[in-house]
């Protein structure tokens, strides 16, 4: 994964700023506020897909992955951690929509991939997830905050990264998708190794 935005990024800058507007998490409100507002099994069972996400990457299982988000979902992995406001503005880690998933994904599973000989693994921890915020910009969905642990492993060499994720659920034809996903990690703004995967 490049520390630079994704050329595509920057070609589509101003339909990504328009879909930033309508999926992006608001960052409003409070735990504690939304948390009154909320039934405790809709609570449970957002923070569900939260940890299905990290299982399904844990094994391995991208395509099952991919089916999580939404068609407008989005993945943003900002360079400048939680300080950062939008990733058009500034570089980013990353910053993907589901076809630039999609084709990491196909790249992951293509057994002349370089990078992947031998294969990258990873193992989430997560603490409990938060609801932060009962509605989103265009009136629908909830958001969760998510502290983290991911460890990711390759030809006996591990790395470890810290943060906290933002994902943005909405109910999709009765099922709960991820519309915008954003990884706010610990130490973003110093030099970190080649992410094979997804954090």
């Amino acid at each position: 994964m490049s520390a630079a935005a994704n050329p595509s990024t920057a070609t589509n800058s101003a339909s990504a700023t328009s879909a930033l507007a309508t999926v992006a998490p608001t960052g409003r409100g409070s735990s504690s506020t939304a948390a009154a507002l909320i039934d405790p099994a809709l609570e449970r069972a957002l923070a569900d897909v939260v940890a299905k996400e990290a299982a399904l990457l844990d094994a391995g299982r991208f395509d099952d992955w991919l089916t999580l988000y939404a068609d407008d979902g989005r993945y943003w992995v900002p360079l400048q951690g939680a300080a950062q406001v939008d990733p058009i503005a500034h570089n980013s880690l990353a910053f993907e929509d589901r076809l630039l998933l999609t084709l990491r994904v196909e790249r992951l599973k293509n057994p002349r991939a370089h990078s992947q000989q031998p294969r990258s693994r990873c193992q989430h921890v997560l603490q409990r997830s938060a609801l932060v915020d009962g509605v989103g910009r265009d009136g629908s969905g909830h958001e969760l905050r998510t502290p983290f642990l991911y460890v990711e492993s390759r030809d006996g060499e591990q790395m470890l990264l810290t943060g906290c994720y933002r994902h943005w659920l909405v109910e999709v034809d009765g099922s709960w998708k991820i519309r915008f996903k954003r990884v706010d990690l610990l130490d973003a703004d110093r030099p970190l190794p080649a992410i094979q995967l997804f954090i």
